[in-house]
């Protein structure tokens, strides 16, 4: 844990935003949501602001950020060409769900730049990454007893050629490995590069507000 903390308005900014999105996703998707990859970086992202915890933060940066952007590219690609370049937001259409429902998903948008903002703040663990993978790996075991049908985490079927690689172990090692090579590996070498150690600041006193 850094012992640089964040503004009062950020961590119950953070809060509020769970406040009425857990309750929402939980009702309109269901929990199986909260497996996935993208939804747990909100819960951490937060906990970590919340807590000023430089681990979880640098963990969920490395996952998220080529995740998200590769959601706002699809999303932008659709909304401006008609056609999903890689798919998985085919949902931000679906008019059986309200509007407003959808729009909480713009947490992509958001999340990369504050994940970076707060990194350049409290510095980037190197330790993330491998916290990351593990969580990665605890999640993509878990939604294997999930519904098929919804390939929660690409559990059954690969994102590109939507096919199963082998028995459930092999593709599960298949799937993670291929996303620590795509995903975490190269975000964890520039931020390792490029981003400043975690900061070791003298402590304000437990519970300080900034």
């Amino acid at each position: 844990m850094s012992s640089a903390s964040f503004s009062a308005w950020i961590r119950w900014g953070g809060v509020l935003w769970l406040a009425v999105w857990v309750p929402t996703y939980w009702i309109v998707w269901g929990w199986p949501s909260f497996l996935r990859l993208c939804n747990i970086a909100v819960l951490l992202t937060c906990i970590g602001l919340w807590r000023s915890n430089t681990l979880l933060l640098s963990s969920q940066a490395v996952s998220s950020i080529v995740a998200d952007a590769a959601w706002c590219v699809d999303v932008a690609w659709r909304l401006f060409l008609g056609r999903h370049l890689f798919g998985g937001t085919e949902y931000m259409w679906d008019k059986h769900f309200p509007l407003w429902v959808r729009l909480l998903s713009l947490y992509h948008v958001v999340l990369p730049a504050l994940l970076i903002w707060s990194l350049r703040r409290v510095g980037y663990d190197r330790r993330g990454w491998k916290l990351q993978a593990g969580i990665a790996a605890v999640l993509f075991a878990l939604s294997r007893f999930l519904d098929p049908a919804v390939n929660i985490n690409f559990a059954f079927r690969d994102p590109i050629f939507h096919r199963a690689w082998g028995p459930a172990p092999v593709h599960l090692l298949v799937m993670w490995l291929g996303l620590n090579a795509v995903f975490y590996w190269p975000i964890h070498f520039v931020f390792a590069r490029y981003l400043g150690q975690p900061k070791r600041l003298p402590l304000q006193g437990a519970g300080t507000f900034q």
